[in-house]
């Protein structure tokens, strides 16, 4: 038992370690400004591990993070993130899911601004790894943020998306680890950008046909209506 609970203390550590390394490399490039953005990763107990309120993703102190148990409740640490009801959605309806990220990175903020952007898949297939990385991003209606509706927003997707835009707010996308819900966002961040550079030049998207060889040969899960182009 002493051996298991020093395996878990160890895997602690690290991961807190890893939240403050992978906050700094967004932030130094400009994915999530000022003290805006937060992660959270799920711990063998149940309990997790999440950014704290008001900290820059960019200067984080692995000892200060806030540790809540299985319930959501503080445990140790600085006070957490207003946004722990959006994490904990996500968490409760998306049972692989380790490990959450949210950002408010530019191009995807400006995706979720634009009038024309179908709420069941936010960007047509542009590119494999979009696919293969984010599936298909659900648009949720503007919320304060901090607001508990946001979560019976997210409940409402049931968990289908595990990329998610909150709409003039920013990204939210679940991993089942942290280095794979952080890739997943800077590949959605990306994309938007992507987008925003094509808009109005009739660009060709991945076909139907693609979209169909992405998900048997790499097991990419799409909603089913997730692989409409949607505009």
């Amino acid at each position: 038992m002493r051996q298991a609970g020093m395996t878990a203390m160890s895997n602690e550590t690290r991961l807190r370690e890893d939240i403050c390394r992978f906050g700094r490399s967004l932030f130094e490039r400009g994915l999530t400004p000022g003290s805006s953005g937060n992660i959270s990763v799920k711990l063998d107990d149940g309990g997790w591990l999440v950014t704290p309120t008001n900290a820059s993703l960019g200067f984080l102190d692995p000892a200060r993070l806030s540790r809540l148990d299985s319930q959501g409740r503080p445990i140790s640490g600085d006070a957490p993130t207003k946004e722990v009801p959006l994490h904990t959605a996500l968490y409760d309806t998306r049972g692989s899911a380790r490990a959450i990220v949210h950002l408010h990175s530019t191009h995807s903020v400006a995706l979720s601004m634009l009038p024309e952007i179908d709420p069941r898949a936010a960007l047509p297939p542009m590119t494999a790894y979009y696919l293969m990385k984010c599936g298909a991003t659900a648009l949720v209606p503007y919320y304060r943020p901090g607001d508990p509706a946001v979560a019976d927003a997210i409940k409402g997707l049931a968990g289908k998306y595990s990329s998610v835009l909150l709409a003039n707010h920013g990204p939210v996308v679940a991993g089942d680890t942290l280095e794979a819900a952080v890739f997943a966002t800077e590949e959605l961040e990306e994309t938007a950008k992507l987008y925003l550079l094509l808009r109005g030049m009739n660009p060709k998207y991945l076909s139907p046909e693609q979209v169909t060889d992405l998900v048997k040969v790499f097991g990419v899960t799409l909603p089913e209506h997730g692989h409409g182009h949607g505009h």
